[in-house]
């Protein structure tokens, strides 16, 4: 793959997946426009600008997903389009308003913006596993869930998965704008994202290793799990790839926490392990997610086991963790 001469945008730059994406996408040789909703917040732009290719190929755009037309100069003349921006606030107390209305309307936002755009040939949408999977089926170890599995609203709804609801019907409506538009879309649909850091902040899908590395009391729930290195792969794959369609599952493996401690010990012996601990717990027999459509597309997933070891080594880095 090479990215010479062509121009894209990454919106929500400076996030964990975006942050990669950007990364990767430099080195490819890509020029980058970045929107942040700060280019003056050193938060959200040092640790891009001290990428390779970034003095050479990096715009920073401001913009903000509930502000209609912000997006417009960022698209502009761009080959492709990299939707990230999007609220993950997977564990806080939030409200629909916090998470919903961002979710569904900066998507809006961001395609109505490209609609106007001739030049842009395919937009790629980070949508999440949370848009496919809660549909109130039950997950048992004999069910295999993939692409057309859908997360069903009112569901989500009445169980107040703001998270899920968001990137249930954001993902619904960019997949209908696109088609009443005319506008080449793929998502693009990763489990919970671990890896190293590039940003200096602590984001969602990482704090779980943490607080389990940390003896943090956790509940011991079951999540699906991919590194963050191989979604930022899988977007610029789906965008280079003149077949690439529809919706990928991104999950290199299902576990619940007890099954993740229990990798986690294996590389850190000395980890006290969650009060509730128990090996049978850890070993649970869980559903599985199809690997055949990111593997269509290239993607050879990185072990979750390699996944852990940097993911704790880069918080240890970034003094998250007392090393």
């Amino acid at each position: 793959m090479s990215g010479e001469g062509k121009v894209v945008c990454v919106t929500g730059a400076s996030g964990y997946i975006a942050s990669w994406l950007v990364k990767q996408l430099l080195q490819l040789g890509y020029t980058v426009k970045a929107t942040v909703r700060d280019p003056n917040d050193p938060k959200k732009t040092e640790h891009l600008l001290a990428l390779d290719g970034a003095k050479e190929r990096l715009h920073f755009f401001k913009a903000s997903l509930l502000e209609e037309g912000s997006f417009d100069f960022a698209v502009d003349g761009c080959d492709g389009v990299f939707h990230t921006a999007s609220p993950v606030l997977l564990f806080s107390n939030v409200s629909q308003a916090d998470v919903v209305d961002p979710a569904l309307k900066g998507t809006l936002n961001v395609l109505r913006s490209c609609a106007k755009v001739p030049s842009i040939r395919r937009v790629i949408l980070t949508s999440s596993i949370a848009a496919v999977s809660f549909n109130g089926k039950p997950l048992t170890p004999d069910v295999m869930v993939d692409e057309t599995w859908f997360s069903d609203p009112d569901f989500c709804e009445k169980s107040k998965l703001w998270y899920m609801l968001g990137k249930t019907l954001a993902e619904e409506a960019a997949w209908k704008f696109s088609e009443e538009n005319r506008i080449n879309m793929v998502a693009i649909n990763p489990a919970m994202v671990i890896g190293p850091l590039l940003q200096p902040t602590l984001n969602a899908s990482v704090k779980p290793v943490l607080n389990l590395v940390e003896g943090v009391k956790i509940p011991c729930e079951t999540y699906r799990w991919v590194d963050v290195r191989d979604v930022a792969k899988a977007h610029i794959l789906a965008f280079e790839n003149p077949t690439a369609c529809g919706r990928y599952c991104l999950v290199e493996r299902v576990a619940n926490h007890f099954g993740i401690f229990k990798i986690l010990r294996g590389i850190y012996p000395d980890l006290n392990p969650p009060e509730e601990y128990t090996e049978e717990k850890a070993s649970e027999p869980t559903y599985r997610v199809s690997k055949e459509r990111a593997q269509s597309l290239g993607i050879t997933y990185i072990p979750l086991e390699v996944s852990l070891k940097d993911t704790v080594e880069s918080l240890k880095e970034k003094n998250f963790i007392n090393a």
